[in-house]
């Protein structure tokens, strides 16, 4: 008669962990909730362990010969596991691109805030989008556009390199900058209170 296996646990199949009756390796190393190393045993004994000190047998190195399983609870286990999946997708940056608009008529004030604004995504570990659309009969002087983005590019410096050159693309024009070394090292650092810039917040997030 078929042994009667209980239903496989919703956060076990969610996460592919093996716990308690559904462990199926013929014998298992076996650690107990102090970290001290029981030896290579049936789970079915493992089990029996961990039952009586009303903890989880849980398969944390499927992969190894024999598989690896420790005594604990198995809905702490969960908790610390994904508070540290967690903390590691934190400690990766994630890298968007921001777009600054720019116009072939751009005074001189607003484009020095759309240049200090993507300096500071750069300086964030963001990349730039730097967009330049024409209007009507502003095709005909593409070359007025080249220019403003260009001295973009020179303006910016150290803060970002080109990862691509000024191109049309329809009635717009664009190039890519991506965070320079420095940039990305600051990113990763916690940077001190700015200095007073010419530029407000609120002016920034409208720009």
């Amino acid at each position: 008669m078929e042994a009667n296996i209980p239903p496989i646990d919703k956060r076990s199949a969610k996460s592919f962990i093996r716990t308690n009756e559904r462990i199926r390796a013929r014998e298992v190393r076996v650690i107990d909730e102090n970290g001290e190393q029981l030896g290579v045993m049936p789970p079915f004994e493992a089990l029996k362990i961990a039952r009586e000190r009303s903890l989880d047998l849980v398969e944390i190195s499927p992969n190894a010969v024999p598989p690896v399983c420790k005594i604990q609870d198995y809905g702490k286990f969960l908790y610390e596991k994904d508070k540290s999946d967690r903390a590691a997708r934190k400690k990766q940056k994630v890298i968007t691109i921001k777009e600054v608009k720019f116009s072939v008529t751009v005074d001189e004030h607003d484009y020095q805030t759309k240049k200090n604004q993507a300096v500071r995504f750069l300086n964030e570990g963001d990349k730039v989008k730097a967009s330049l659309r024409f209007k009507g009969r502003q095709m005909a002087h593409r070359d007025l556009g080249y220019k403003i983005i260009n001295r973009l590019i020179t303006d910016i410096g150290e803060a970002g390199v080109v990862e691509f050159m000024p191109r049309m693309e329809g009635t717009t024009l664009h190039a890519i900058l991506a965070p320079g070394k420095k940039a990305e090292v600051a990113a990763k650092k916690p940077t001190p209170a700015p200095a007073k810039s010419p530029e407000t917040p609120a002016a920034a997030a409208e720009a």
